[in-house]
C-alpha cells in the first residue's frame, strides 16, 4: 500500500490540493463551497473503496500503474495517454499507487461538482422535489465510484462535465468547449469525435447567430469533424472509415468481442430500442445478482423513472427558448447512445461508459420537467413590491 513514507505524505498533500481545487472550482461552477467539499469526500471515499478493492482483485487501474512503475510506455491516444500520466506522477513526483488514484479522483470529482452546477440551475426555479431528485443522482454511487481511480473513465468524465457546463452558455465558455474535447480525445478519441459532429451540427443550425458567423463557425467545426472522425475509427478499430461493409464488421464484432463476464448479454439479435434500453437501464432490480449490480440496479431505475417522466413533459409542454446550446446536447447524447448500445455487449461496461454521455441527458431531461416558479417582480417608486401590495388589497376587500 505505501513503499515508503513519501508515499503516504504525497498522498495527504494530493488530498490537500484537491481541497484547494475544489473550492476554486465549486465558486466557478456555481455552488456553495461546503456542497464542493461534500461531494468531493463523497468521491474520495469512492476513490478509497476502489484502492482497496483493487489491492485484492486485478482491475485495469492496478495495472496502469503497474506499467507506469516498469516504465514502459509510448505516448499515444487512448489507454497509452493514461499511462504516460501515470507514469509521470510516478517517475516525476516519485507517487504511489494510492497518490496516483487521489490526482485521478481530482479529474472526476472536478467532473463530478460541473454536472452538479449544471443540474442546479437545471432546477433553480423548480420545486423542491426535482432539486432533491437533482441531489440524489449527484450522489448515485456509479457515478462516483468509476470516475474516481486510475484510468480513462475519470478524465472522460471530466471532458463530459466541462462540456456540460461549456454548452450551457457556449457563446462565452468555447475555449472550455475546445478544452473538453482535447481531454476526451486524450482518452477516447472516438467520443471527442462525436462532440465535434455535435459541436458541428449546433453551430450550423442556430438562428440566433448572423449567417456569415454560422457558414465560417461551420466551415470550421466541419473540417475538424472530417479530420477527426476517421481517426478515432481508425482508432476504434474500423479497417476502413470510409467503407460502409467496414463499419458494420466493427459492429458484428463488437457486438461479440466483450460478452465475456457474468454482464455479457446478447445484443445481436435485439431490435435497435431493446439495445437503447438495455444500455442504459440494465441491470434491471430482478436481474441483480450481486451487491454491486444491486447498487447499479437501483442507479437505473432512478434513471428509468427520470426518463419516464422527462420524456412525457418533452411531449406534453410547448416548446420553450432556452439559453443552454441543447442542439449541441441532443445530438451528442443521441449519437453515443446509439452507437455505444449497439457495440456493447456487456453490462459491466456499459455501467461504467454511459457516464460519458448520460449527465447530459439527465440535464435535458430534469430541466423540462416541472413548472418554472420564477415570479416577475415590479417595483413601486418607494421601493415597495406591486404584487404585494395588490395582494394586501385585495385581502383586505
Amino acid at each position: 500500500m505505501f513503499e515508503n513514507s513519501w508515499s503516504l505524505i504525497s498522498a495527504f498533500l494530493v488530498f490537500l490540493t484537491g481541497i484547494l481545487f475544489i473550492t476554486n472550482f465549486s465558486r466557478y461552477f456555481s455552488l456553495k463551497v461546503k456542497r464542493g467539499l461534500g461531494l468531493y469526500l463523497w468521491h474520495t471515499i469512492f476513490c478509497l473503496l476502489y484502492f482497496l478493492y483493487s489491492l485484492k482483485n486485478p482491475a485495469d487501474s492496478t495495472a496502469y500503474y503497474e506499467k507506469a512503475v516498469s516504465g514502459r510506455f509510448d505516448f499515444e491516444f487512448g489507454t497509452a495517454a493514461v499511462d504516460g500520466l501515470t507514469s509521470i506522477l510516478v517517475h516525476g513526483f516519485g507517487f504511489g499507487i494510492l497518490s496516483c488514484f487521489l490526482v485521478f479522483n481530482i479529474f472526476g470529482a472536478v467532473g463530478l461538482l460541473a454536472f452538479d452546477g449544471a443540474l442546479k440551475q437545471a432546477t433553480q426555479y423548480k420545486s423542491k422535489f426535482l432539486k432533491r431528485l437533482a441531489t440524489l443522482i449527484v450522489f448515485l454511487p456509479s457515478v462516483s465510484f468509476w470516475s474516481s481511480a486510475i484510468g480513462k473513465d475519470a478524465i472522460s468524465f471530466l471532458a463530459m462535465g466541462l462540456a456540460l457546463w461549456a454548452a450551457l452558455q457556449l457563446n462565452k465558455r468555447v475555449w472550455l468547449m475546445i478544452f473538453a474535447i482535447f481531454l476526451m480525445l486524450m482518452v477516447r478519441p472516438h467520443m471527442a469525435g462525436m462532440m465535434i459532429i455535435a459541436l458541428a451540427m449546433s453551430v450550423m443550425f442556430d438562428k440566433k447567430s448572423s449567417p456569415l458567423k454560422r457558414i465560417f463557425l461551420g466551415a470550421v467545426a466541419i473540417a475538424g469533424a472530417a479530420v477527426m472522425v476517421p481517426f478515432a475509427l481508425e482508432y476504434a478499430g474500423v479497417s476502413d472509415p470510409s467503407s460502409s461493409e467496414a463499419l458494420i464488421d466493427y459492429v458484428e464484432q463488437r457486438q461479440s468481442y466483450n460478452m465475456e463476464g457474468g454482464g455479457g448479454v446478447d445484443i445481436a439479435n435485439m431490435s435497435l430500442p431493446m439495445q437503447l434500453f438495455t444500455y442504459m437501464f440494465r441491470p434491471l432490480i430482478f436481474e441483480a445478482r450481486s451487491v454491486t449490480t444491486l447498487a447499479a440496479a437501483i442507479d437505473n431505475l432512478i434513471l428509468l423513472y427520470l426518463f419516464v417522466i422527462g420524456f412525457y413533459a418533452l411531449i406534453k409542454k410547448k416548446r420553450q427558448n432556452f439559453t443552454e446550446n441543447r442542439k449541441f446536447m441532443w445530438v451528442y447524447v443521441i449519437l453515443a447512445w446509439l452507437v455505444l448500445s449497439m457495440t456493447t455487449a456487456n453490462l459491466g461496461i456499459a455501467i461504467r461508459q454511459k457516464w460519458m454521455f448520460a449527465p447530459i441527458l439527465i440535464f435535458l431531461l430534469i430541466s423540462v420537467i416541472g413548472k418554472d416558479r420564477r415570479k416577475l417582480t415590479i417595483k413601486n417608486k418607494d421601493g415597495s413590491d406591486i404584487n404585494s401590495f395588490v395582494k394586501k388589497q385585495g385581502h383586505n376587500n
